[in-house]
């Protein structure tokens, strides 16, 4: 006898097959409503039947949520289903809030680890550390469980105990630890680059970015700040209005942000700046990459529209598409797609097109010559269908294969660890810095660790080899080959002495880590940053940041 199916998707399926019945007794006058209401029917048949008759029992919970999943993927990515038991972590994904100990976990080399602990929260102020390996929480062994399970174990409501048992070098320690409510700042740093010149690192766009926008800024300008620079780089979005009113901060009010236009009415909205700015005048730069997305693109795009800023970086990465959280039956949700965003211009920031799809279901770019032509303010030609693109273009920056196996073999991440459980403190993140003695202690410590990796320049005669193999080459050209290969053989030793600079930089980033947290990471990279070199190279320039902001130039 097949099992009994559970409530919930039970009573669901036939709300389901209610709905179509009533729908299929009428004669459809709506073709899309009578299909609509005839493939609810067939779906609902076939869950049933499959409870009644496979083989093997199933899950009615698991294979809808399947089914649901997959149709949703046909359309675009960013429209997703929300169970019940996943809405706690959404909505703590939107607004940046939620109870626990305010420290970011994860899995390293196989370890469960404490990854950051976020500063001024109970993780930090009770002294756990970065590299902690996670024993137990609350009693539980943690050891073998993912991290998903054991950010469950951590949080809780606000003002309840919970146990942490870690391991630390070889020591064991155990760490009570009160809950409280967290909320993390959109702004992990800000400061003065230079005498002239604030940073403002902006993070995500949960509740609150432009208040702590807007603060950053206030400081800023109290330390003497006559020049800003935003950084929205590897910022993924969020609160559309959190954009609208960081914008504000730099322009008057009443100004069109952004439009979004979708199918219903009753999503076309126009979003418009609501106060009188902070500063209008200041000279602007913001940073954008191939990461800043959705919201970042707002921020950035209106700044551009309105020639406000200049935009420094890489091109953004296309996002603008508005969704909607719009309940569902038993507490679920469904997030989905109702309309496109549209900035001051005119233009769509839109890279993909998910309405037509290639045979492996990807959507298509939209090809150069059918990108639509808009202009500034000032009259500056601007383009649609691409994400943003900036004013002043930065190439990205590449790491030697050396740097890239010792960040990915975590063995910087080991060697920091190591170093902070002998020193108790060091500078300032500006200030800290990798000595020669430090890096040769590094270098040493390096000497039984495995750290092989194959540069570009083998890689390539390896493809070379196997085309001449395939091709019947091989034989003719095999003594070119093998010397060719003896001559760029790398020697792991040369390239740590080649690479020594990016190397320090990357072990001064971790180590400083280890006493100054997140924004101890950002303040110590500032001084190796060629983006930030370029954003402040045009902010000291007058006449080619406002030629830049000019239509002069097109």
């Amino acid at each position: 006898m097949h099992k009994l199916i559970q409530n919930k998707v039970f009573l669901g399926i036939l709300a389901l097959l209610g709905t179509a019945v009533i729908l299929l007794s009428f004669q459809p006058k709506n073709d899309k409503l009578f299909s609509i209401a005839k493939n609810l029917d067939i779906f609902a048949s076939l869950v049933r039947e499959l409870d009644s008759y496979y083989v093997d029992e199933i899950d009615p919970d698991d294979l809808v949520t399947v089914g649901i999943n997959a149709m949703l993927a046909e359309l675009d990515p960013y429209t997703e289903y929300i169970p019940e038991e996943e809405f706690d972590d959404f909505r703590m994904m939107t607004t940046g809030e939620y109870g626990g100990v305010g420290a970011l976990i994860g899995n390293r080399t196989g370890t469960n680890m404490i990854l950051m602990p976020y500063k001024g929260f109970p993780a930090q102020e009770s002294g756990l550390r970065v590299a902690d390996e996670l024993l137990k929480v609350d009693g539980v062994d943690v050891v073998e469980k993912n991290t998903s399970e054991i950010s469950e174990l951590l949080k809780g409501p606000a003002n309840t105990e919970v146990e942490v048992v870690v391991k630390r070098g070889e020591e064991t320690l155990s760490f009570n630890l009160t809950r409280k409510k967290i909320v993390i700042s959109n702004v992990p740093y800000h400061g003065m680059v230079d005498e002239e010149t604030g940073y403002i690192k902006l993070t995500d766009f949960t509740t609150n970015a432009s208040k702590d926008v807007g603060m950053a800024l206030q400081d800023l300008k109290n330390a003497g700040a006559k020049k800003i620079i935003l950084d929205v780089r590897d910022n993924p979005g969020g609160i559309l209005n959190e954009a609208v009113d960081i914008v504000n901060l730099f322009i008057p009010k009443g100004r069109e942000v952004v439009k979004t236009i979708g199918k219903l009415e009753n999503v076309n909205a126009e979003y418009k700046t609501r106060f009188s700015p902070m500063d209008k005048d200041i000279p602007l730069v913001v940073m954008i990459n191939e990461r800043s997305a959705s919201a970042s693109e707002i921020v950035a795009g209106a700044l551009q529209d309105y020639d406000r800023a200049v935009l420094v970086g890489r091109k953004s990465f296309g996002k603008g598409l508005v969704q909607s959280t719009i309940p569902l039956s038993y507490n679920s949700q469904v997030k989905l797609t109702t309309a496109k965003y549209y900035i001051p211009s005119g233009r769509c920031i839109q890279a993909i097109d998910y309405s037509t799809k290639d045979e492996d279901g990807n959507g298509s770019y939209v090809a150069d010559s059918l990108r639509k032509e808009f202009k500034t303010r000032n009259g500056r030609t601007v383009f649609d269908g691409a994400g943003i693109e900036p004013d002043i273009e930065v190439d990205s920056r590449s790491f030697a294969p050396i740097t890239y196996s010792l960040v990915t073999r975590s063995l910087i991440f080991d060697f920091a660890s190591e170093f902070s459980l002998k020193h108790d403190s060091i500078p300032d993140p500006r200030k800290f810095e990798v000595s020669d003695e430090l890096y040769g202690q590094f270098v040493d410590w390096l000497q039984d660790k495995e750290y092989d990796y194959t540069t570009r320049v083998e890689k390539t005669i390896e493809d070379l080899e196997k085309y001449a193999e395939r091709e019947k080459y091989f034989e003719d050209i095999k003594d070119e080959l093998a010397s060719l290969k003896i001559s760029v053989s790398h020697s792991k030793e040369q390239d740590l002495i080649t690479f020594e600079d990016e190397i320090k930089n990357a072990l001064k980033d971790e180590i400083v880590s280890r006493y100054y947290y997140q924004g101890g990471i950002i303040a110590a990279s500032l001084d190796d940053d060629p983006e930030l070199l370029q954003a402040m190279e045009i902010l000291e320039d007058t006449n080619h940041y406002d030629l830049t902001l000019s239509s002069k130039k097109d």
